[in-house]
């Protein structure tokens, strides 16, 4: 992809919404060069599509945006996890790759969790109230708080979760921006080290299981007691590194968005001061109004009819939760931000087969952060002189920085 290109990547990464809206009001579905792929933009032909696996493959799901530098790849071969992932997987083998996680996020560990991240959000808020009166949020509180509570789930030491933190970014980055030849190095080595990090501990699992995800993943993909293959060791790498850039940088992301939106129009923060009791609200409203994961690709595995568009096998399509969620036909007055509103059934967090598993301790990360934050900072504003600046990107959409003053 040319630098022209990529700039107009970008301008309908950082804001898609007008593409969405022109997209619905469509017929049939709308092709968009930028994606290389056709938009399912309604929330009805999202559904059909994620209850549909046989018909749209999650195979090619996470294709990269940018095709790494020979030397980076290079980098890349020293590492593991080159394997399918319950993300990119159907059928069987998605139903194998995703009992483990079910078993970790079950209703007593997950209550377990709920207990860590709020301690770890306390602590975290004191943090910021003794350091002055100004923040800038993401770097401060968004990516510490998930990447403990993941990195607790996972079962990783405490001094090692900012490398997996700070790994699972840079996985990020080379596969979605473009990066200087030597910065994509940087970044493959990065990733490397991690990958790195996370075979060293599913060795010591099969070892020494303890009660923590990596264990649970072991036992599950590598049944048995001897030695792991070096296949077993690629896919359990591929399965912790797919995990913890799921479990941490969506939730990152949701904290970032739901917190800039909160406060965009100040009398929503003073009503959510006012009465707690409408958290739950602002959390579900916030995840649908500007989703974190704004979407996935899912590929055709045979000739289909999708919105009275026929597309061939192989075709790509985007299944844009992001576009779903801002549908009038579902979600009465769409582009408006509303506390007050009824339940609804948003597709922020997916749909079907690959629903998210760890939504509820998204869920739970959020309501500690809002509870703690209205307690805390019942004055918390934007920073007047910064400007909210949306990252590139439709796969963890979130401000790049959000500089906060009380």
């Amino acid at each position: 992809m040319d630098a022209q290109s990529h700039a107009l990547l970008d301008a309908l990464q950082r804001d898609p919404y007008p593409l969405y809206r022109h997209a619905r009001a469509q017929p049939g579905l709308t092709f968009v060069p930028e994606l290389d792929a056709w938009l399912v933009a309604r929330d009805a032909d999202v559904r059909e599509v994620l209850l549909r696996p046989e018909d749209f493959s999650s195979a090619h799901v996470l294709r990269p945006d940018v095709l790494p530098a020979p030397a980076a790849l290079a980098v890349l071969a020293g590492g593991l996890g080159d394997r399918p992932t319950v993300i990119s997987t159907d059928g069987a083998a998605h139903r194998r790759h995703r009992a483990p996680l079910n078993r970790a996020l079950s209703a007593t560990r997950t209550a377990a969790l709920a207990s860590f991240a709020a301690e770890r959000a306390k602590e975290l808020v004191r943090g910021l109230a003794e350091a002055g009166r100004r923040t800038e949020l993401m770097e401060s509180y968004a990516r510490r708080l998930p990447g403990a509570v993941v990195g607790r789930l996972v079962g990783l030491d405490p001094e090692d979760v900012p490398a997996a933190v700070h790994g699972s970014h840079r996985a990020e980055q080379l596969l979605f921006r473009p990066l200087p030849e030597a910065e994509q190095i940087a970044a493959a080595q990065d990733v490397v080290d991690l990958q790195h990090l996370l075979d060293r501990y599913a060795r010591a699992r099969r070892a020494d299981p303890k009660d923590d995800l990596c264990s649970t993943m072991v036992a599950a993909l590598a049944p048995g007691s001897g030695e792991l293959t070096l296949d077993q060791r690629h896919e359990l790498v591929a399965n912790l590194q797919n995990f913890l850039i799921a479990g941490h940088l969506t939730t990152t992301a949701l904290i970032g968005t739901t917190v800039l939106h909160l406060l965009r129009a100040p009398e929503r923060w003073q009503l959510l001061c006012a009465r707690p009791e409408l958290i739950p609200a602002a959390i579900e409203e916030a995840a649908r109004y500007d989703t974190a994961v704004q979407g996935f690709r899912r590929t055709t595995t045979r000739a289909v009819t999708l919105a009275g568009t026929e597309l061939p096998v192989g075709a790509t399509v985007f299944v844009a939760y992001g576009a779903a969620n801002r549908d009038p036909a579902r979600h009465a007055h769409p582009d408006t931000f509303d506390l007050t509103r009824p339940p609804s059934r948003h597709l922020a967090f997916g749909h079907g087969a690959h629903g998210c598993p760890g939504s509820q301790l998204a869920r739970i990360q959020l309501r500690a952060t809002l509870t703690l934050f209205t307690r805390a900072f019942p004055g918390l504003r934007l920073d007047p002189d910064h400007e909210v600046v949306m990252r590139p990107t439709l796969i963890h959409r979130s401000p790049e920085a959000l500089r906060l003053t009380w």
